[in-house]
C-alpha cells in the first residue's frame, strides 16, 4: 500500500468539486462541488507534528464554511421568490453571490483570513491556495457580475495588496498580499473579456510554480533567511530572483505580458482613471520585490566554497529551465504574434 494514499484520494477530490462547481448547471451544485473541494483541502493542510497547520485548517475551515452558509442561505431564499420578484432583487442577489465568492478566494474587503492561513502552511499547500483553489470562485463570480461593486473590490484589493506587503519579513505573507494584489487585475479582467482572465491566471499559476518551488527546495520561509543564506554565486541569485521580478511584472520579464494584455483592454474600453491607480499600487508591489532583489544582489557575503556544490541538485536544470522561461517568454511570445 501506498505510503501517502490518503493524499492521492483527497487530491482527486479536491480536483472533483472544482470540477463539479464549474460544470454546474444550479447554484446548489455549486455549492455541492465548492463543499467537497474544501473538506477535501482541510486534511491536506493538516500536520500532525504542526500546531500552526492545525490552527490555519480551522480558520480556513471557519471561514469557508461562513461564505458557504450564506451562500446556502441566499440560494435558498432567492429559489423561493417568482420571476418577478427575482428580476427585482436581481443586483442584491449579485452582491451576495459575488461577496460569498470573493470571501472564498480571498478577496478584499474580505481578505482578512488569506494571509494568516498561509503563514501556517508548507509551500505545496500554499500553492494550492493561491492557484486551484481559486478557480471555481473566480468562475462564479463572472456569471455575477455587479460593475460597481467589482470596481470597489478591485480598488480595494489593490491597496491592500499592495501597502500591507511593504513591511512584510514573511515571505508567505509577502505571497498572500501578492495574491491579493494579482486577484484585482484578474477581477479586472473578468469586466473587460472573461477569456482575459484565463490568460492571467495561467501566467500567475506559472509564475507561482516557479517561485514556490524554489523557497520549498531552499526552505526559505523569512527575509532574514535569505539573506542570510545567500553566500552562494550570482547564478544561484539570479535563479531565485528573477520569478520575483517577473511576478512583479517588470518588463522585460514574463509576468508583463498579461498586465499587458488588461492594459490594453482597459485603454480600448477607457477606464484611465482606473488604470492609472492600478499601475500605481502595482508599481509599489514592484518596488518590495526590487527591494529585495537590489540588496541580494548587491550587497557583499562571506563567500564559503564548501557550501556552494550543495545546490547543485536534481532541481538545479529545472529552475534553470523555469528561468528561461520568465527571461525570454515575453520575447517568445512576441515573435508568435509577429509571425501570425
Amino acid at each position: 500500500m501506498l505510503k501517502n494514499s490518503y493524499k492521492m484520494l483527497f487530491m482527486t477530490m479536491l480536483f472533483l468539486g472544482t470540477l463539479i462547481s464549474i460544470c454546474s448547471s444550479s447554484w446548489f451544485s455549486v455549492w455541492m462541488g465548492l463543499e467537497i473541494n474544501l473538506l477535501s483541502f482541510i486534511p491536506l493542510m493538516m500536520k500532525m507534528n504542526n500546531l500552526y497547520s492545525s490552527e490555519s485548517s480551522l480558520k480556513y475551515f471557519l471561514t469557508q464554511a461562513l461564505a458557504s452558509s450564506v451562500l446556502l442561505f441566499f440560494i435558498i431564499m432567492f429559489s423561493m421568490l417568482t420571476l418577478k420578484y427575482m428580476y427585482k432583487f436581481n443586483s442584491i442577489m449579485n452582491i451576495i453571490f459575488s461577496s460569498c465568492f470573493m470571501m472564498k478566494v480571498g478577496m478584499a474587503p474580505f481578505h482578512f483570513w488569506f494571509p494568516i492561513v498561509m503563514e501556517g502552511l508548507n509551500w505545496i499547500n500554499n500553492l494550492l491556495l493561491m492557484t486551484w483553489q481559486k478557480i471555481a470562485p473566480i468562475i462564479m463570480l463572472s456569471y455575477c457580475m455587479n460593475f460597481y461593486f467589482f470596481i470597489f473590490s478591485i480598488l480595494l484589493s489593490i491597496i491592500i495588496g499592495s501597502i500591507n506587503g511593504l513591511n512584510q519579513t514573511s515571505l508567505r505573507k509577502l505571497m498572500a498580499y501578492s495574491s491579493i494584489s494579482h486577484l484585482s487585475w484578474m477581477l479586472m479582467g473578468i469586466l473587460n473579456n472573461q477569456n482575459i482572465w484565463m490568460i492571467y491566471f495561467i501566467f500567475y499559476c506559472f509564475l507561482s510554480l516557479s517561485i514556490v518551488l524554489i523557497f520549498n527546495n531552499f526552505k526559505f520561509f523569512n527575509l532574514n533567511q535569505i539573506f542570510s543564506f545567500l553566500n552562494f554565486k550570482n547564478l544561484i541569485k539570479t535563479i531565485i530572483f528573477i520569478p520575483f521580478l517577473s511576478l512583479g511584472g517588470l518588463p522585460p520579464f514574463l509576468g508583463f505580458f498579461p498586465k499587458w494584455i488588461i492594459i490594453e483592454y482597459m485603454v480600448s474600453m477607457n477606464y484611465m482613471f482606473l488604470l492609472i491607480l492600478l499601475l500605481y499600487f502595482t508599481l509599489i508591489t514592484l518596488y518590495f520585490y526590487l527591494r529585495i532583489s537590489y540588496s541580494s544582489f548587491l550587497l557583499n557575503y562571506n563567500e564559503m566554497n564548501w557550501n556552494f556544490n550543495y545546490y547543485y541538485n536534481n532541481n538545479f536544470f529545472l529552475f534553470s529551465f523555469l528561468l528561461f522561461l520568465n527571461i525570454f517568454g515575453l520575447i517568445f511570445i512576441n515573435l508568435f504574434f509577429f509571425i501570425l
